[in-house]
Formats: structure tokens, sequence, C-alpha cells
């Protein structure tokens, strides 16, 4: 079973377009707020390499972001269904 994380920011508009996707999908994902959740954000950030919100991990490895998350479910390239947060 998977599970999906994503890093958000409350006025990125990618974030919450990747948070519908994930709604419409039928996943169940794990928010942070880059703002409330500060100390784990970085630590996300870092881990993911990048400086910009959504990022997305699934399974606790990073994929990226929005457009990343839409060509994944697009490709069927993992099954999603059933993914619970960490």
């Amino acid at each position: 079973m998977n599970t999906v994380t994503v890093l958000t920011s409350p006025t990125c508009s990618y974030c919450h377009a990747a948070k519908n996707l994930l709604q419409q999908q039928g996943i169940d994902y794990q928010e942070i707020d880059l703002i409330n959740d500060a100390e784990l954000a970085q630590n996300l950030l870092i881990k993911s390499g990048q400086r910009t919100v959504p990022q997305i991990f699934i399974n606790e490895k990073p994929i990226g972001g929005f457009t990343e998350l839409s060509q994944k479910i697009a490709n069927n390239e993992f099954d999603l269904t059933g993914a619970t947060p960490l």
C-alpha cells in the first residue's frame, strides 16, 4: 500500500491542483503545510532537493510536483488506490 505526502503552501495554486487531483482519484494523503509545519517542511524540502511546492512523496520518495503527479496518474505508473497517509 502506498503512502502519499504532499508539502503545500496555502496560496499555491499548484498545491490546490495536486490535492484536488488526489481527491478526484480517491487517494488519501497527508498534507504538510509549509507555514504551519515549518520544521517538517524544511526537512522534506531538503529530502526532495527542491525549493518549490508542492512536493509530493510516494512511500517517502520524492516524485516532484503537480506535473509529475499528474503524469504518473495518467500513465498508470503505480497503483495509488488505497494509499494511506504517513
